[in-house]
């Protein structure tokens, strides 16, 4: 639909009458204390920081268009706030300090795009407590009197504060209250002389008063805050006319020598006014004490002598100086008055000189023992020294040069002249056997003169020996070792002691006692230990003998030393059989075990060797040689391969062995040893001939198991009786009691002799009937017989001297042969038994009849 053009111009009109009603945006005015609008009494702390948020402008356009914000400052002033044109948030960009600057002018302004409106606004910086107190008309100097009256008033100090309110008030105070004679009004800051207080010109011409302003604090970026300052007041006192005069240098000493010319100046006295700010006029002059012979300059009081040093009558003079103060009238005042000491003084022209008893001497000799008492004084050096000056000049220290602490010089200072005394000090240093001859250099120097002249004279003191020392032995023990075969008279040890004293003081005489000295004796000279010529010696009975030796000198004083001797084992004894040695049972396969004990000492005398030395046939058994266990041959693992071999088919073996030392020279025992070979089939047939074929080396092993059992049977009977204990006890039931009243039966006689076990005698038992042995090796002649069925014979006893090289070799003699059981007189019944079991109760029995024979022997 097309528009006429009459309507677009009406619509065009009406456009045009609308964009000239558009209204202009404005500021909301929120009042005091809001955060956001127009900044209308808007007022910031001077303690802000930099980059804060402290505002927001706010304000709206009729219309609705979005307005935008601006801030903007007099060129001339600071640009200290900064806005974001699109939400009015105003940040603080510059620091504020409100003692500077407590206003800002700013233009703030909103737009909409169209209309821009602009508003002036102030705002308020506040205080914050940022400033401390500063002083103004520095520096304080004031002149008092040192007379000021106490209380006075001496100046008022002023400090300000730029801030206000409680920051900006300022209180005053003394940094050091007690230190001070000054007191401080806190308020208005007037320094007075503290009561009871003084000044005095002479002790302190100036004070330094340190005052310290204070603000009466306030906050500071959120936290309270005081400040201070500190100023010093220079108080000078001025002198006023108080004082006498006074004297410097004092005591005053002149010395008028023996060559000094009259007229000559001694000294000069000074005095000044005690008023130093403003001294009168001084004037020296003489009291008394002169005697005409010196005199004083009033005005530079220099004193002079006036007569010849020969004419003066005095040593020493003592004169009396008074000193007056003159006015600027002209008018005397103060006096003071000082004592001054003139000597006489002799030349230092003669130095210390040591005298004898025939003149001048500078060296003195003693002869004395060595160690004197404590104490005791040289009295055979007769020395005097001299100083021919006189006075000052005449003293002088003595003092012995040389190895220190020995003696001592009496007297150590001296005045023109003393007898001169040495003592001892240490009297043990005093040693003869530490020096022969001791020298001392005696040394007089003066004390007080700048010469310091001084003289020597030398002190020889020749010492003379005494027994002072005891004989030392080199060692506190002496270890020795000699062989045990060594002949009566051999060397053992020597043994040395030292004296150090000299001539018959330092011979030593040796000696020896103790509990092991008995086969030893000493050479009283020489020191050299060697045998009795009767002792003989045996390690196996004392090894090792320990006693002491006393080395004396002739008045008696000694010292001991041990010593140890040590025998070394000599091989001088043969290897010997136990007495098991004479029968063995053998089980097939397991080995018998023959044993010799040697009683030397020490290895490898008492080490030995086994061996099989003769047995028919030869190749049957093998012995270790260490241990001396007799096996079969490997190739042997039955009976039947030993029956064919077996003298007599009864697997009976008769074998020589050897026992041997491994000494040098080495020794050596055979013994006769018989064995029976059996099988272990023959023992699983019975286990109680088992058990006997393992017991019947240890009898005593048989007893133990024995004991075992019994010990188990008790134990079982206990446990039954008290388990049923505790059922009665826990049934309650009372039972009946009963007593059984038997009569006891008559003892039996007792069996003389109680037998061992009854075996049938049967074939194989024949095999233990002692037989004659046709040759005896051992030469021994022993033989056995049949009436003594039940004991082996002991052999011999060993010989009691060691053997000696080129004899025959001694040996132990032995037993061969077999045993054959005792018929018991009252056989019962014969029971059949293995002959295993024959044999090795009859063995059994043996050895327990040995042992009771044994233990009666030892009983």
């Amino acid at each position: 639909m097309r528009r006429s053009p009459g309507a677009a111009l009406v619509l065009g009109l009406l456009r045009l009458c609308l964009a000239q009603a558009n209204f202009a945006p404005h500021f909301f005015d929120n009042g005091v204390g809001s955060t956001n609008g127009n900044m209308a009494l808007f007022s910031l702390p001077e303690d802000t920081p930099v980059g804060s948020h402290v505002y927001t402008l706010n304000g709206t356009d009729p219309e609705g268009d979005p307005v935008s914000y601006h801030i903007s400052f007099d060129p001339s002033a600071r640009s200290v706030f900064s806005v974001d044109p699109n939400f009015g948030n105003i940040t603080l960009v510059e620091e504020l300090d409100r003692e500077r600057e407590d206003e800002i002018e700013a233009i703030i302004s909103i737009s909409d795009g169209v209309n821009l409106v602009k508003e002036k606004v102030t705002i308020l910086v506040t205080d914050a407590n940022d400033e401390a107190p500063s002083f103004i008309q520095e520096p304080y100097v004031v002149q008092v009197p040192e007379d000021l009256p106490t209380g006075s008033s001496i100046m008022k100090v002023h400090a300000v504060d730029k801030d206000t309110g409680s920051g900006g008030s300022v209180t005053y105070f003394l940094q050091n209250v007690h230190a001070t004679k000054f007191a401080l009004d806190h308020h208005s800051g007037v320094l007075r002389l503290r009561a009871g207080a003084t000044l005095d010109y002479e002790k302190a011409r100036a004070h330094f008063v340190t005052v310290v302003a204070k603000d009466g604090g306030g906050r500071l970026r959120g936290a309270n805050m005081i400040f201070s300052t500190t100023t010093t007041v220079t108080v000078n006192v001025e002198d006023v006319q108080d004082m006498p005069p006074v004297f410097v240098g004092t005591p005053y000493y002149g010395y008028v020598y023996e060559d000094t010319l009259p007229g000559s100046e001694v000294l000069m006295v000074v005095a000044m006014d005690g008023d130093r700010g403003k001294p009168n006029q001084i004037v020296y002059s003489l009291l008394n004490g002169s005697d005409g012979a010196f005199e004083i300059n009033e005005t530079s009081g220099v004193i002079s002598v006036m007569q010849s040093p020969a004419q003066l009558r005095r040593e020493v003079y003592e004169l009396h100086v008074q000193v007056t103060e003159v006015s600027s009238a002209g008018i005397p005042a103060a006096q003071a008055m000082v004592p001054v000491t003139i000597r006489i003084v002799d030349l230092n022209n003669h130095p210390p000189t040591f005298y004898g008893e025939s003149g001048p001497q500078n060296r003195f000799e003693l002869s004395m023992y060595e160690h004197p008492p404590q104490g005791e004084i040289l009295r055979g050096l007769k020395i005097t020294v001299n100083d021919s000056d006189q006075g000052a000049n005449a003293k002088f220290n003595l003092r012995l040069v040389g190895p220190g602490g020995i003696f001592r010089v009496v007297p150590l200072t001296v005045l023109n002249e003393a007898q001169v005394t040495i003592i001892v000090e240490n009297s043990a240093a005093i040693d003869f056997e530490k020096f022969k001859v001791l020298t001392f250099k005696l040394l007089a120097i003066e004390v007080n003169t700048p010469e310091k002249f001084s003289s020597t004279a030398d002190v020889v003191i020749q010492l003379l020996d005494t027994n002072d020392n005891v004989p030392k032995f080199t060692s506190h023990y002496y270890i020795a070792r000699i062989p045990e075969n060594s002949p009566g008279g051999s060397n053992v040890v020597a043994v040395t002691a030292v004296d150090p004293d000299t001539g018959p003081w330092g011979e030593v005489k040796y000696s020896i006692y103790g509990s092991g000295a008995d086969p030893f004796l000493i050479h009283p000279s020489t020191g050299i230990i060697y045998t009795q010529p009767w002792a003989i010696l045996d390690a196996e009975a004392t090894a090792r003998y320990n006693f002491y030796v006393k080395a004396e000198d002739m008045e008696g004083k000694y010292s001991l030393a041990e010593v140890f001797v040590t025998l070394l084992d000599v091989n001088d004894h043969y290897p010997q059989f136990g007495k098991s040695i004479q029968e063995k049972t053998m089980v097939l396969g397991t080995p018998v075990k023959i044993e010799a004990t040697d009683q030397d000492a020490e290895e490898p005398n008492n080490l030995v060797d086994y061996s099989i030395t003769h047995v028919e046939p030869a190749n049957v058994f093998d012995i270790d040689v260490h241990t001396g266990e007799i096996r079969l041959k490997n190739s042997i693992r039955s009976l039947d391969a030993l029956h064919n071999i077996t003298p007599g088919g009864d697997f009976t073996w008769s074998l020589e062995v050897q026992a041997k030392d491994r000494g040098s020279p080495s020794f050596s025992t055979t013994a006769l040893l018989k064995i029976d070979i059996t099988d272990t089939e023959m023992l699983s047939r019975s286990p109680m001939a088992a058990f006997l074929m393992q017991t019947k080396d240890n009898p005593m092993k048989a007893v133990g198991v024995l004991a075992g059992i019994m010990a188990i049977i008790v134990a079982i009977t206990v446990l039954i009786s008290t388990a049923t204990f505790w059922r009665n006890k826990k049934s309650n039931k009372i039972l009946p009691v009963r007593r059984v009243l038997r009569k006891r039966p008559s003892p039996a006689p007792r069996a003389v002799r109680i037998e061992w076990l009854k075996f049938k005698r049967t074939k194989a038992a024949a095999k233990f009937v002692l037989k004659e042995d046709p040759s005896n090796e051992n030469c021994n002649n022993n033989s056995l017989g049949s009436t003594l069925p039940h004991k082996a014979p002991a052999p011999p006893p060993p010989p009691t001297m060691a053997p000696k090289m080129g004899v025959a070799p001694w040996t132990v003699p032995t037993v061969s042969g077999s045993l054959t059981p005792q018929q018991p007189q009252r056989s019962p019944k014969p029971k059949v038994g293995s002959p295993v079991q024959s044999a090795l109760v009859s063995e059994l029995r043996q050895k327990f009849e040995k042992k009771n024979v044994g233990n009666k022997a030892y009983f």
